[in-house]
Order: structure tokens, then C-alpha cells, then sequence
């Protein structure tokens, strides 16, 4: 890694390079982050073991493995692991919660935010959606909200929410908050605390596989908003085993009473890749992050071209430049296009070399 994005090359700052070296080796310039994440070297080990050993008639625990990836990320969410729930994707939980709204009730979503999360919300026709631009979301909230879904940062473009502002609206209102924490888990410091819903996928930022999600719920589970385990099976009760057939008689104490039949093997190598989040260290990586999105940037400006403002965010979107998307790809340069934007995500495991690789080719 280079020492003048980060820091110079000792103590700390050496010990964040050499465990990134250690656990990648991209073989394209990868800017795409935002779609999808790479897995660390460690994550993927422990699923070809599992799967060998699943192979040969010796399965592992890997239900051990979701109690540690659960456990995993309360630490990184900073919340007890009795309030983290695990599946599969955001649609399944924002489902979840647009299904515990009452007939008639206002929701009000940022204008253009993922369809994971707002449009389960739209499916049901007796709900009150209202889109707004993002930058308007705190001030739109009224007596009638009673629910705020909304990205902690935008996956088109990268702008970062004023989540402060919507937490305060939302509770000088009386409404409930559903925070998508899928493009800021691993670089952006969270505070999943200060919302009734915080919900994610993991196979961006946090490096999982595809397959792992997460759902934050309040102290009270969710009861007094309402929150039923609609879809809990065998995996949702108390004690698991002894709920496998016929209904489940006790539901966990804790949010395991909203977890999905996990996708094991996606989370034996969870466990893994947020344990390497968590030696990193969360302000670490968005020093480093965002940094190098800085340096785009400022070489952008340079270009003539404008970003979308998105400051702070290590997402950066560029007007008119997604058609070389293609042209980028062919020169071994990983990135989006969305909307007709070119977006470049910078993470862990890129370089001050990459950024300037891509604008080397983007002046071309």
C-alpha cells in the first residue's frame, strides 16, 4: 500500500499493509467494491475445507460459524448479538418490516434508493410510499410518518445520508427508522443503535460471500413495532433441533427468532472475512478508503470532469462516463455503470497505483 494515502509505513499502518497483502492478490485493478466485494484468502480456505469435509461424510460445525459471524457483527454494529438476526438478503427483511405496518401508513423513502429495500415496501398497495431526495428526508418527516427507510449511503453514487438528521426527525415524530447498511458496513463507523432496523448485506464492504445478511432489531425484538417472524422455520426456535417438525413451540429469545435456514457454507467463510474487518479496524479502512477516493477526486478535477458530490464517501460516481465502462474492463479495470455514471469504489485492497491507473485510462 502506498504511505502517502495512509500514513507512513510503521507501526500500525505497516501492520494494516502486510495483513492486506497477506489475504489478497487481485489480478484486475478492482474498483467495484460496491458490487461486490473479494473474498480474503482466509474466507476462502475455510469454505473449501468445509466443503471438503462435507464431501467426505465429515461435515464441520459450520452452524458454529453463524453464531460467530452473528457474534461477529453486533461487535462491528456495536450492539449485543441478541439483537442481530441472520438471512440471506434485504428484500427478505425490509419485507419484514413493511409487513408489521398498519394499513395507511406513511413511508417515506429517499427518491432512487436500492430496490431491495423500498420496493418491498411498494408491494403493499395499502402503504403510503413517498420518495424524496435524499438531501430532503430529515425535513420531510411529519405526523404522519410512521416509518423512514433510507440508505446509510447511496448505491448509485455514493452520497452518504445525514442519518443524524433522520434519527432526530423520525423521533421528535413518533416514527420507526430502516437504515440499509450495505454500502457502509466495514468503512463507515456505524450506529446501529440509534435506529429500530439497521439491515445489510455482507458480500460488499464486509467481504463476505454472497448469501450473508444481517438484520439489527430493537432491545425489545421488534414487539412493539409489531415485528412477527413470518417466514421463522425450525432454525427460529428456542432450541432448534427439538423445532423441526410441527410448529415451533418457543421462538428464540433473542433475534435468531428472525434468522433464515442459514446458507452454511457462506457462513463459514463469513466468520472469517469479518474477523479480518474487525483486525483492520473500521476507522482504519475509512481512512485509507476514502482517502484514495479523494485522490480520484482531485485527478478527476484535473480531467474536467465533476463527480457527484458525495464527500467523505468512498464511493465516487461520474457523470457521462459509464459508457466506458466496456473500454475500462478491457484494460483489466473493474468498475460500474449505473445510470449512465461511471462508480468506482475504493477499499482495502487497492492502491494509490490503482487510482492512478484509472485515470491514466480515463485522460487516454
Amino acid at each position: 500500500m502506498d504511505g502517502e494515502i495512509a500514513g507512513p509505513h510503521s507501526g500500525p499502518m505497516e501492520s494494516f499493509d502486510n495483513l492486506v497483502r497477506t489475504e489478497f492478490a487481485p489480478k484486475t485493478t478492482y474498483l467495484n467494491t460496491a458490487s461486490t466485494g473479494l473474498l480474503p484468502a482466509r474466507a476462502l480456505v475455510a469454505m473449501r475445507d468445509a466443503a471438503a469435509s462435507a464431501a467426505a461424510g465429515l461435515p464441520s460445525d459450520m452452524f458454529a460459524d453463524v453464531e460467530a459471524s452473528r457474534s461477529a457483527y453486533a461487535r462491528l454494529s456495536g450492539v449485543p448479538a441478541t439483537r442481530v438476526a441472520a438471512g440471506a438478503s434485504v428484500a427478505t427483511y425490509s419485507g419484514l418490516v413493511a409487513a408489521s405496518l398498519p394499513r395507511g401508513a406513511e413511508v417515506l423513502t429517499a427518491e432512487g434508493d436500492f430496490s431491495s429495500l423500498v420496493n418491498p415496501l411498494y408491494s403493499r398497495d395499502d402503504l403510503k410510499v413517498r420518495g424524496v431526495p435524499l438531501e430532503r428526508i430529515a425535513e420531510s418527516v411529519g405526523p404522519d410518518t410512521v416509518l423512514v427507510a433510507v440508505s446509510s449511503v447511496q448505491s448509485a453514487d455514493g452520497r452518504i445520508a445525514d442519518l443524524a438528521a433522520v434519527r432526530d426527525a423520525a423521533r421528535a415524530h413518533g416514527a420507526r427508522t430502516l437504515v440499509d447498511a450495505s454500502q457502509s458496513n466495514g468503512w463507515l463507523p456505524p450506529a446501529a443503535d440509534d435506529f429500530d432496523f439497521v439491515v445489510a448485506v455482507a458480500y460488499k464492504w464486509v467481504l463476505c460471500p454472497r448469501g450473508v445478511a444481517f438484520l439489527v432489531v430493537p432491545e425489545d425484538l421488534g414487539e412493539a413495532a409489531g415485528l412477527t417472524p413470518l417466514f421463522g422455520g425450525w432454525a427460529s426456535g428456542e432450541h432448534p433441533w427439538d423445532s423441526c417438525y410441527g410448529r415451533v413451540e418457543e421462538l428464540a429469545h433473542s433475534a435468531r427468532r428472525f434468522d433464515e435456514s442459514p446458507a452454511l457454507f457462506s457462513y463459514t467463510g463469513a466468520r472469517h472475512s469479518l474477523a479480518l474487518i474487525e483486525e483492520l479496524g473500521v476507522d482504519a479502512v475509512r481512512a485509507h478508503d476514502t482517502a484514495l477516493a479523494d485522490r480520484f477526486r482531485a485527478g478527476l478535477a484535473s480531467l474536467g470532469h465533476e463527480p457527484v458530490p458525495a464527500p467523505g464517501s468512498a464511493i465516487v460516481s461520474v457523470p457521462g462516463l459509464g459508457h466506458r465502462q466496456e473500454e475500462l474492463g478491457r484494460a483489466g479495470i473493474q468498475v460500474s455503470d449505473r445510470a449512465g455514471n461511471l462508480r468506482a469504489a475504493f477499499h482495502v485492497y487497492n492502491t494509490a497505483a490503482d487510482v492512478d491507473r484509472l485515470l491514466d485510462v480515463l485522460a487516454g
